[in-house]
């Protein structure tokens, strides 16, 4: 039987940021998107050359204040929210091996440059998430290297689960396991103990800490490996007692609903949209043999991919599905383009999709110009901004356009939403909201189709199609059924 405080948190109405539902987030890997021309690093930096193969270990100098210069790319291009990979102090070029959780990395700029990071991106009314690794920190974390200094007399020996003497945080060749807990068993990735009262306060007021200097929100790594329901509680508490608004996604790949019942997480990184879109989309494109994190990527047609959708959408409250943050791709997975087989076709009807579904779209920097490259590492590669003439300009022509249709269209961002038609490669849905409804619909064959479907609503006589400018047309619509011929592999949106 639950108890009382478990009760109240199950019986609370589900509430989401408001600005979220609105919002087109654009995902940013710091050391890789811009370096500043306005800042220069500490003296006596060494760093990589700008562009330099992403395999090689090292720094290339990404920085926020170079993430500010950007800002006017960003907005032109429609993003009004950012998520930045971690950016505390750190000795990995990602920054999941934290140092320390008080201090953005100097080579990032400091606090000084997160602090006018936000007032430029909240001046744009555009907000600013960031990444809370809070299972794991590092072997340069100071509590670890207190116990590395003393022992079992170290006051924090309870932050870690140290499971013999001496500890082998530098295990030589040879070695196979290593002596305490830690993540993946990786020797760099020394896994906090979480059940520790004093750890758990420890991460709440790092938490608190960067809520009031004024982030917008935590995308949060790995949460499940913090396998604590109530701790996730005190978490929301505290995060939302600071910024009722401020916005929490947990990192979790598949099916969330523990954590989505309005008393943990407002969202997840929703991977069910991103291998969906690319499954239907690309369906005779995807690269063979590709798959990540168990998510296997298998030709679906329409009906197939109709269902996966709207299951998705029925595990969770609808003040979740509006929240969620949809994605194509990440800094974990191989660029959707590369899964594509460099199919640009596949490609923008994916795009199409992203844009139109109940969620926030999530852009991974350097797609919206063709970037394409496999897994991480080589997903990580430094944006080409003083090489424009590489840049795939019609790609982000259509990526502008379709951030301005999400942005100009408050249907697709809060209206309801319903499958009419899935057949074979062609998927029609509708948004609604009040009296204005929108049909998208995909046709992701090789040839023309003519689609034919029930709206389930009394058409006006305003129906007209808002893309694509050719290529698309309304053959006949009375009462509440449209006829649509429509080119091949090429998405459709109709207002109404």
């Amino acid at each position: 039987m639950k108890n009382i405080e478990e009760q109240n948190h199950m019986n609370m109405s589900v509430q989401t940021p408001e600005w979220v539902k609105h919002a087109i987030f654009y995902q940013i890997f710091p050391d890789r998107f811009r370096r500043s021309k306005t800042w220069q690093q500490p003296a006596g930096i060494k760093l990589k050359d700008w562009g330099a193969p992403p395999e090689e270990q090292g720094f290339q100098g990404g920085d926020l204040y170079g993430i500010i210069d950007a800002l006017d790319y960003l907005q032109a291009l429609g993003v009004t929210a950012l998520y930045l990979n971690p950016i505390f102090a750190s000795a990995a070029n990602h920054r999941y091996h934290t140092f320390d959780y008080y201090q953005v990395d100097p080579l990032l700029g400091g606090n000084e440059a997160l602090r006018a990071l936000l007032d430029a991106a909240h001046t744009r009314d555009m907000k600013v998430v960031l990444d809370g690794v809070f299972n794991h920190a590092s072997r340069g974390f100071w509590p670890f290297h207190h116990i590395l200094e003393n022992g079992s007399a170290s006051p924090y020996i309870d932050w870690f689960i140290v499971e013999d003497w001496p500890m082998r945080p530098y295990p030589e060749d040879g070695d196979t396991k290593i002596n305490y807990a830690a993540w993946w068993d990786l020797p760099a990735l020394p896994k906090l103990n979480t059940a520790n009262p004093d750890v758990q306060q420890y991460i709440l007021d790092i938490a608190k800490y960067w809520i009031d200097f004024g982030i917008d929100g935590w995308r949060l790594d790995v949460p499940a490996e913090i396998d604590d329901d109530a701790f996730w509680r005190r978490f929301r508490d505290t995060v939302k007692t600071a910024n009722p608004e401020a916005y929490i996604c947990g990192e979790i790949w598949e099916e969330a609903r523990r954590w989505l019942q309005g008393d943990q997480f407002d969202a997840v990184m929703n991977y069910t949209v991103s291998w969906a879109a690319m499954t239907f989309c690309g369906f005779d494109a995807l690269r063979p043999g590709y798959e990540r994190n168990h998510l296997s990527l298998k030709p679906r047609d329409a009906a197939e991919v109709a269902t996966v959708i709207d299951t998705m959408y029925g595990w969770y409250n609808w003040e979740i599905n509006f929240a969620q943050l949809n994605l194509l791709d990440s800094h974990d997975t191989a660029r959707a383009l590369w899964v594509l087989s460099e199919k640009k076709d596949a490609l923008k009807l994916c795009v199409a999709m992203l844009m139109t579904l109940p969620g926030a779209p999530c852009i991974y920097y350097g797609d919206e110009i063709g970037m394409s490259a496999g897994d991480d590492p080589y997903c990580r590669e430094a944006f080409p901004w003083e090489q424009k003439s590489d840049w795939d300009l019609d790609l982000l022509k259509f990526y502008s356009e379709f951030c301005a249709l999400r942005n100009n269209h408050k249907v697709l961002r809060t209206g309801d939403f319903k499958t009419l038609y899935a057949a074979g490669r062609q998927w029609v849905f509708r948004r609604k909201l009040a009296n204005q409804a929108a049909f998208v619909g995909f046709n992701t064959a090789d040839a023309e189709a003519i689609f034919q479907f029930y709206t389930d609503m009394v058409l006006g006589a305003d129906m007209k199609v808002l893309w694509p400018a050719e290529g698309c047309r309304i053959v006949n619509h009375a009462a509440s059924q449209i006829t649509v011929r429509v080119q091949a592999r090429t998405p459709f949106l109709i207002m109404g």
